[in-house]
């Protein structure tokens, strides 16, 4: 649908307000009548329908035992990551072949992608208490839309967002395709060692999410080079055990939220809402017992070197092959012993991938290395340098299983090189 464009008059607001006025806002449906709006400052993405009340900036105190330090950024990452998950939901009813692009690597985006990292960016901006800047590391930016041939997706993804947000009801905000360009690229933030860095994956399994099968919506916090919060929303996770080896279980109830802060634990909830969980990774202290998740797509990790791994410790149950962070969660909650992650020689692993999933696995008392049992460090920008691969399982486990790893990849090496 062509957007038509109203011109809006002059509107008088209160002298305090920081708020410049509309000059024009472009209708992408019916469903937005033509008003006469407020809008943030010049430099701001979108158009509100009401100014937000000022809120005054928090100081956090150093030392909270009784407490959780970070509750006020932890409620609005769950809030941001269930409205994209809402979103996310909306599209895999019914993926277009127009809503799918191909990124360099050929890896598939989908408006889906674009439009929960809008609303997460969106719902942080509302919600987190105030800092000195706001910064997101993301996975996606505007490029691909600018070019030439992008503006139908573009047109998408703009009403797409703005009908999650009038759905949702709890901001009076809409996005014109400018906005929605200059939102995306709010996640271009390179992160590092000092200051906040919220870090986002908008839909971390995109080629699950294609098929209809397991995504997540990660989302953590970086505060002085250290992950302190994560959130995965899985909704296609069941919200009780997986059953089974295709990712199902026998309870009726999908849709998994798992959340952690340093220091407080994890838990899971319904998308839907229900009262959180505490959950713990398992006690299985004899791999023979034990089984594994790993990636569903091949070409995402070396299989025949988990499956060396695996035949090393005795591990008699055959891998669970699902994509995305939802691996961590379901770790997280004991539906599994151990997770293996070894991608093909050349790639380099993201802080999205991870960041997330990887605080709920060690608040729920598991353990998250790189090959080399060493702590993963997202303090050192998009990337993490790490040796060969990741590793998490519970603190029982995780000798044998690091002496598995090693051993498997030594002699991996040894058949690589010639004589």
């Amino acid at each position: 649908m062509a957007a038509a464009r109203v011109g809006l008059t002059s509107h008088a607001l209160h002298a305090s307000s920081s708020f410049t006025l509309v000059r024009r806002l472009p209708l992408l449906n019916p469903r937005y009548p033509p008003r006469i709006l407020p809008t943030y400052p010049r430099s701001s993405p979108y158009v509100s329908a009401a100014p937000a009340r000022p809120r005054p900036r928090r100081l956090r105190a150093m030392s909270q035992p009784a407490g959780n330090p970070y509750a006020a950024e932890l409620a609005a990452a769950k809030k941001a990551v269930a409205l994209a998950a809402r979103l996310c939901q909306s599209v895999q009813q019914d993926i277009l072949q127009s809503g799918v692009q191909s990124k360099p690597d050929k890896s598939p985006v989908t408006v889906a992608d674009y439009g929960s990292q809008i609303l997460v960016s969106l719902v942080l901006k509302m919600e987190a208490p105030p800092s000195d800047s706001f910064s997101l590391v993301a996975e996606e930016d505007s490029e691909e839309l600018r070019k030439d041939g992008a503006e139908e997706i573009l047109e998408s993804i703009t009403e797409l967002v703005n009908e999650t947000i009038v759905d949702d009801g709890s901001y009076s905000i809409f996005f014109s395709k400018e906005g929605i360009l200059t939102a995306i690229d709010d996640g271009k933030s390179e992160g590092g060692p000092s200051g906040q860095h919220w870090v986002l994956d908008p839909i971390d399994g995109t080629k699950g999410f294609l098929r209809g099968d397991q995504y997540a919506i990660a989302l953590a916090l970086i505060d002085e080079g250290k992950v302190v919060l994560g959130v995965l929303a899985c909704p296609n996770l069941p919200l009780g055990s997986i059953g089974n080896l295709n990712g199902s279980s026998s309870g009726d109830q999908v849709g998994a939220l798992f959340s952690a802060t340093i220091g407080c634990g994890a838990e899971v909830e319904s998308l839907q809402g229900s009262p959180p969980q505490k959950i713990s990774v398992c006690s299985i202290d004899n791999p023979v017992n034990a089984s594994f998740f790993e990636s569903y797509e091949a070409a995402h990790s070396m299989q025949d070197l988990t499956s060396s791994i695996a035949e090393k410790l005795g591990v008699q149950a055959p891998p669970v092959r699902i994509d995305s962070q939802a691996k961590y969660g379901a770790l997280a909650r004991g539906d599994g012993a151990i997770y293996l992650r070894f991608p093909h020689k050349g790639y380099r692993e993201k802080i999205w991938d991870h960041a997330a999933g990887s605080i709920v696995v060690t608040e729920a008392g598991g353990v998250v290395t790189d090959a080399s049992g060493n702590d993963l460090d997202f303090s050192k920008g998009r990337f993490l340098d790490l040796d060969t691969g990741i590793i998490a399982t519970n603190k029982q486990l995780m000798p044998s299983l690091l002496k598995a790893v090693q051993e498997a990849i030594k002699e991996k090496n040894q058949a690589a090189s010639p004589l």
